[in-house]
């Protein structure tokens, strides 16, 4: 391949990437639905490989970007005009976490364990489940998040507060497993933990699924008859 030949393909390939982009609308971009995501793969990869290879003639460029980008706005059509459509392709949003509590139904459906929910709330300036009433993990595989009325942020100089001192929480027990580390970390001991789990009706922390501890507003339990919502 000529660097001529390489040119002229190039600002092809870019004027049509440019016009089909227009065409497909922001969805593409924004990748909002797993489908969409695959479908803006694919059609970089068709440029690409079509660009880079020798035996493919920029024609076949123009037909493969033409065909791939016709058959996902057609797509995007039906789903627009087809309910069930929609459904297949965007899926519903699951609940991953109702009235503060987590659904562990959930998680397991969506293929997440509580370390990942743990780091998209934090991702979302929420490090605490205890702040959450509601959690949504949207068909992108982003989440929203709705937070109890008391945590709600409201700003201190609205209330004439002074500045009061950050605590971040500490995760004690996940999957029913102890984490010495950060107990020893925040300096407790394993008796105190039972203590704490023994005032919350808890005596084995085999049962617990999350037990979270802030400074200030002490331990926040979840167990696995909670999250699962039938007896264990």
């Amino acid at each position: 391949m000529n660097f001529l030949n390489l040119t002229i393909e190039l600002i092809i390939g870019f004027i049509m990437l440019f016009i089909l982009v227009k065409i497909l609308g922001k969805t593409i971009i924004n990748q909002i639905t797993p489908f969409t995501f695959i479908g803006a793969i694919v059609f970089g990869e068709l440029l690409g490989n079509a660009l880079y290879d020798e035996k493919v003639g920029i024609q076949y460029v123009v037909f493969s970007m033409i065909l791939w980008a016709s058959m996902l706005l057609f797509f995007e059509v039906l789903s627009q005009k087809s309910l069930k459509i929609r459904l297949i392709s965007e899926d519903k949003p699951s609940v991953l976490i109702q009235n503060g509590i987590i659904n562990r139904e959930q998680l397991k459906k969506n293929r997440m364990n509580l370390n990942q929910l743990q780091s998209l709330l934090r991702q979302s300036e929420t490090f605490s489940i205890r702040e959450v009433a509601y959690c949504y993990l949207e068909s992108n595989g982003a989440i929203s998040i709705l937070k109890k009325s008391q945590k709600q942020k409201v700003q201190q100089k609205d209330l004439n507060l002074p500045p009061q001192p950050i605590f971040v929480p500490v995760t004690l027990i996940r999957d029913g497993e102890l984490l010495v580390d950060e107990l020893v970390e925040i300096g407790k001991s394993k008796q105190w933990l039972t203590t704490q789990l023994k005032t919350n009706g808890i005596h084995d922390s085999r049962h617990v699924f999350i037990a979270e501890w802030l400074e200030g507003d002490g331990l926040f339990v979840q167990t696995f008859e909670q999250v699962n919502g039938t007896n264990e």
